[in-house]
């Protein structure tokens, strides 16, 4: 029992304190020791399967975080939560937006999961969020959302330099929904 709080911090390190019970599972440590952790105080149970480590400081985007491991280890924060970690958005939207790619019928309130696929090259951990990329992001953002959204995020994206000029025209290329969008923010120039 000794080996099983660094074993568990060295899981929650790089996920904002945060790990599933499939994870600490495969790390060694049984659900019944997690049970255990939990009414001494060393752990806190989320959600059904989700564990943070109490004295693990807070993270601003924790729940984002454990809504991701609540879907799977491949799935990602997307759509208007995913401008929000990187950062091209400030208002978090009332529902947190996941991607998963593959069957998933979990249901959760204030969790809005996407069914889609989801490349390695279209995911990336952004501040202990796994998150889409930024271009994955703009590209979902524009099939689901209001146009003048998409706009303000293109232009967030150049402004704060997330975004070149080069890279935008290719994604208009590359992501037809986006186009309209690219247009009209390079025409604003």
């Amino acid at each position: 029992m000794s080996e099983t709080m660094p074993t568990l911090y060295e899981l929650a390190e790089g996920q904002a304190g945060y790990f599933s019970a499939a994870q600490a599972v495969a790390a060694g440590v049984s659900r019944r020791t997690l049970s255990g952790r939990v009414r001494s105080g060393d752990l806190e149970r989320v959600r059904y399967g989700i564990y943070r480590l109490r004295r693990f400081p807070g993270h601003r985007n924790e729940d984002v975080v454990a809504a991701c491991l609540w879907a799977g280890s491949d799935s990602a924060a997307s759509h208007e939560t995913a401008l929000v970690v990187h950062g091209i958005s400030d208002a978090m939207p009332a529902n947190i937006h996941v991607t998963v790619p593959r069957p998933f019928r979990g249901r959760q309130r204030g969790v809005v999961v996407h069914h889609a696929p989801l490349e390695a090259m279209d995911r990336e951990v952004h501040d202990s969020v796994p998150v889409t990329t930024l271009s994955r992001t703009l590209a979902d953002v524009a099939v689901t959302s209001e146009p003048t959204v998409v706009r303000q995020a293109v232009a967030e994206a150049m402004e704060r330099g997330a975004l070149t000029r080069r890279q935008i025209r290719k994604l208009a290329r590359e992501r037809p929904a986006l186009a309209p969008a690219i247009v009209d923010v390079l025409a604003g120039e």
